[in-house]
């Protein structure tokens, strides 16, 4: 029986908006302070996509910074998957205007909506197209623009989230490189703690959905945090048991940015460092689906990761999902500014 090809993230980039929104400036539109919102979350910045932009415009310059740190050009890129829950259009997807807009001439292109852990879901997909051997190099993105769909007179959820995109190249790596399992779950009974109650087809907008503010993101903060401080810490020990690792083992975990109180969570779980994990939620708050592949490049950037490196990315949020993935880092190459 052949054996399966191993997927190696070859190329990331990254985008964000110029627009910073500080907690100083969230302090004149809703009832909240820098210190309540920095205290429980660990943010004190975000990015705030501008009137007039649209979440495609701010993938193009990730993408294709993705594409040239891979050594690839857009034509040799065969398959687009995109990331995320707040697309410009319900129709089309955002990644066939994406493949258009980059000149991806030759890739299939599609969208997938997990939220939060939506960049894990879509490398494991990804993961799988290289292993078969149907695809060599496979554009991931993982943006989202949450600001637009924000309700702010809501200083529960309007304080958490900031826009963005990350963007990563997979490509067939030797065999003791690249990503070398995957665990992903669902909680659907969860679901109605992370929603937007209308915009969907259950329900047609009217003036009182409207005037409801249904069209808006909903979080029950209580149930979220409950869920994310324990799937954390069970996903990182059922995949270092099967794997037959100990967190010695780990260079480096990036998690999805949601809080800082989670990661401290499941540090102190394994009476680990805090710098064990990497986290820039303080510069960026929860960019959703673009969380992990953004800090994945400033990692890179800043020299925390290294050839031979085992790496963990841990996403949870709605749905709700959860997902980990390893990977034997190759011999990517610093990304370029």
């Amino acid at each position: 029986m052949k054996s399966l090809r191993k997927a190696v993230i070859s190329g990331t980039g990254i985008s964000l908006p110029q627009k910073v929104v500080t907690n100083f400036d969230l302090e004149k539109m809703v009832d909240t302070t820098d210190e309540w919102i920095f205290t429980r979350t660990g943010i004190k910045e975000r990015r705030m996509l501008s009137e007039g932009e649209t979440m495609l415009d701010l993938s193009i310059p990730a993408c294709k910074q993705a594409i040239e740190n891979a050594g690839l050009k857009p034509e040799d890129i065969d398959l687009i998957i995109f990331a995320t829950f707040s697309p410009d259009y319900q129709v089309p997807s955002t990644a066939c205007m994406l493949q258009d807009r980059l000149g991806c001439t030759r890739a299939a292109a599609f969208d997938l909506q997990a939220a939060c852990t939506g960049f894990v879901y879509a490398s494991s997909v990804a993961s799988q197209f290289i292993a078969t051997g149907v695809y060599n190099n496979i554009l991931v993105v993982g943006g989202d623009v949450t600001t637009r769909i924000l309700d702010f007179t809501d200083r529960n959820s309007c304080v958490l989230f900031g826009d963005g995109v990350g963007a990563t190249v997979f490509s067939p790596g030797s065999a003791d490189e690249g990503a070398f399992d995957v665990i992903l779950g669902a909680i659907g009974s969860g679901a109605e703690y992370i929603m937007i109650p209308n915009g969907g087809s259950a329900s047609r907008p009217t003036l009182e959905t409207i005037q409801n503010r249904e069209h808006y993101l909903k979080i029950n903060g209580k149930e979220v945090f409950k869920f994310s401080t324990k799937i954390v810490g069970d996903m990182i020990e059922d995949l270092l048991q099967r794997n037959n690792l100990t967190l010695d083992d780990v260079a480096l975990i990036i998690p999805h940015q949601a809080n800082i109180r989670i990661l401290e969570s499941a540090a102190k779980r394994f009476n680990c460092p805090l710098d064990k994990f990497y986290f820039n939620i303080q510069r960026y708050g929860n960019t959703v689906a673009a969380s992990i592949p953004i800090a994945m490049h400033e990692a890179l950037q800043e020299g925390r990761i290294k050839q031979g490196d085992i790496i963990l990315i841990v996403g949870f949020g709605g749905g709700l999902t959860y997902g980990i993935m390893p990977f034997r880092w190759g011999s990517y190459t610093t990304p370029r500014v």
